[in-house]
């Protein structure tokens, strides 16, 4: 077995790795960037080496700095991870040429299957089926443009090298300009290879793939197949498993091939053969060589560790278990979180993690911990919430819950985003194709309405500033909301506090009519238009979190304004100057819900700025309705005895001229 783990990668994989590790009694040496001096896989590692500056091109794509640490840390096995080096045959070899154990595939199956075009002749070899198209690969436009010739459009021009759908252009008529040239451009700039494949465009399919393991002397199983058909730009987004609307023959004939083509390579440790399907068929698209970033819905399904299943293998151990043992039961759903704006085009987002609390029932793979530093230099997926319910509509609604219970304050996320698509009618139908998030991206980024945002963030820095008195809401104790409210000076419209707040170039006033418990009564004044808000705000693990309406939301105050989480999505709202902002609505409003108990004018009465217009009682005290502003009572909206709701208006005053 081996006894000590170098884990040439970072972020949640690499703190992923150490837990079984720990469980197994092995090891464990990290490696870190300066720029992941402090992050959470160096904090959780008994022993991490510095490889080099941030750019990962200097530190973790460094394949000699990351052997010599490897070996001058007393390591016997490698385990790269995924992403940065992982799929290099070149550094596999290295690793194994150093006398060190490589945990994964050798170096010349990942090799065979890096090069797409030699990998569909092993698989067509193999009889497994493939896309439409050749199998030759060549970087002369002139030989690109001549097997196009036999094509019926649309096709695709695919690199033979990289991945994640980087270089591929789909042509959907003969090609009349240079995108043949500019795409073996693309593919030699991207990959060091311009050579492209041509294949038949399989428009909107969905994306499977199987979970095999082979221990390199014959012996392959798989553990079932993973749905991640959920993508944005070929990059996959929420994973599940087992997939479901799925023909059961369909599924047996594609997880036989995926072991038919393991065996052909003679496959050793984990790997991943990945599918498109459509209404004719199941296709070979490539095989990862590697650990995928999804395999945690395997093993929730089938009650194994991958993991310990790579180290096993690599120490030359046989598979743990023979096909006949592996089964599975239940749903899981994987969403991947990233530090991104949806409603900024996906922009990454970098910077510190001011608040952070993860669900209680699912399981997180987290990259990041409070107060770390999401980094510009790498990908911008931090973590991964994994959900198992007996079935998938339970594992769907446990994801909902558990994205809905994740709070990220500091750096944009996708959660948000995450859970518009969770709720989604084809996702939870399962009837989503891989062109489903790119085809409906507007309606799963749909902003709230600014005058929720203020009042959220307004119940916010109101509740930070609330005096920890108990039992005390009036701003007419002497004891209570100190600093806040002082009772000699009360502003007749915000008793409870007046701020002014912007978001981008839209500002607003919120004045805070009346606080009971943890219910907020506000009057925002935004874009010449008065609005009556009710919120509930509660302070808990060091953040304001609460509701305006259905709507959750969990907020951080600082000194320049508030860091806002509205249903998942971040929006940062800047503290203005009251005085500056202010507008005075001319309509007086009732501050809660209760009884008109007296109307002391009448429509045509001159009023001065705070006298009394109406009375509403409600809770056992009388609440007096004050005069925003000199004038002219122009309606009157009420009557005695009426009930009335909160903010709704009882008198409207027409503002005094500046002849008058």
């Amino acid at each position: 077995m081996i006894q000590k783990l170098f884990i040439a990668n970072r972020g949640e994989i690499a703190c992923r790795i150490m837990r079984t590790c720990e469980r197994m009694g092995i090891g464990v040496v990290t490696c870190h960037s300066d720029a992941d001096a402090t992050a959470l896989h160096v904090n959780a590692s008994p022993q991490s080496v510095r490889i080099g500056p941030a750019p990962s091109v200097k530190s973790y794509l460094d394949g000699a700095a990351i052997i010599r640490a490897a070996l001058e840390t007393g390591c016997d096995a490698l385990h790269p991870g995924y992403g940065f080096l992982s799929e290099s045959a070149d550094f596999a070899a290295a690793v194994e040429a150093a006398g060190l154990i490589f945990v994964g595939p050798a170096p010349e199956t990942i090799e065979s299957m890096g090069d797409k075009a030699r990998a569909k002749t092993i698989m067509i070899e193999a009889g497994v089926a493939t896309v439409p198209g050749g199998s030759h690969a060549s970087d002369d436009p002139a030989q690109v443009a001549e097997w196009l010739e036999t094509f019926e459009f649309p096709a695709l021009l695919k690199p033979v090298a990289g991945g994640g759908g980087k270089g591929m252009v789909v042509l959907d008529a003969p090609p009349k300009g240079d995108e043949i040239t500019a795409a073996i451009r693309t593919a030699k700039a991207s990959f060091g290879d311009g050579r492209l494949l041509v294949e038949q465009m399989i428009s909107a399919p969905r994306h499977i793939e199987v979970q095999i393991f082979g221990d390199g002397c014959g012996n392959v199983v798989h553990l079932y197949d993973r749905e991640c058909s959920l993508q944005r730009r070929h990059q996959k987004v929420i994973e599940e498993a087992p997939a479901t609307n799925l023909p059961e023959t369909l599924r047996q004939n594609m997880i036989a091939a995926a072991v038919r083509g393991a065996r052909a390579l003679n496959y050793r440790n984990a790997g991943t053969f990945e599918f498109i399907v459509d209404a004719q068929g199941y296709y070979f698209l490539e095989v990862n060589t590697r650990l995928q970033v999804e395999h945690p819905v395997t093993e929730e399904v089938t009650g194994l560790d991958l993991v310990e299943w790579q180290l096993r293998i690599a120490s030359g151990e046989k598979l743990p278990l023979t096909q006949d043992e592996i089964s599975y039961q239940g749903h899981a759903f994987e969403s991947r979180i990233y530090a991104e704006d949806p409603g900024a085009g996906f922009q990454p987002s970098s910077g510190r993690i001011t608040g952070l609390a993860w669900p209680m029932d699912a399981r997180v793979e987290a990259g990041i911990e409070d107060g770390g530093y999401v980094s510009p230099f790498y990908d911008p997926m931090i973590a991964k919430i994994i959900t198992t319910g007996a079935d998938r509509p339970t594992a769907l609604a446990q994801m909902t819950e558990a994205l809905t219970n994740t709070r990220i304050l500091g750096v944009a996320t996708n959660l948000g985003f995450l859970r518009q698509l969770c709720a989604a009618t084809k996702v939870a139908e399962a009837l989503a194709n891989t062109g489903f998030i790119d085809a409906n991206t507007d309606s799963l980024i749909t902003p709230p309405p600014l005058v929720l945002l203020i009042a959220a963030a307004a119940a916010a820095e109101i509740m930070a500033q609330k005096p920890k008195v108990q039992g005390q809401t009036s701003p007419w104790s002497s004891d209570a909301w100190a600093g806040l409210c002082d009772r000699h000076q009360l502003d007749p419209r915000a008793p409870f506090g007046r701020l002014a707040l912007a978001h981008g170039d839209q500002h607003a006033i919120a004045c805070v009519q009346l606080i009971r418990d943890s219910t907020l009564w506000l009057n925002i004044a935004l874009d010449g238009q008065s609005h009556s808000i009710t919120a509930t705000a509660n302070c808990c693990d060091g953040m304001i979190q609460g509701h305006c309406g259905p709507h959750d939301w969990v907020a951080i105050p600082d000194i320049l304004g508030v860091d806002l989480i509205f249903e998942g999505t971040r929006h940062r709202l800047s503290a203005t100057n009251t005085a500056a902002q202010d507008e005075l609505d001319p309509a007086a409003r009732s501050p809660l819900p209760g009884v008109v108990s007296a109307l002391p004018l009448r429509v045509g009465d001159i009023v001065a700025k705070g006298d009394t217009v109406a009375v509403v009682e409600a809770m056992k005290m009388e609440n007096a309705l004050l005069a925003p502003m000199s004038g002219t009572i122009d309606e009157v909206n009420c009557e005695m005895g009426q009930q009335v709701t909160a903010g709704q208006i009882l008198v409207v005053i027409t503002p005094q001229t500046s002849e008058a």
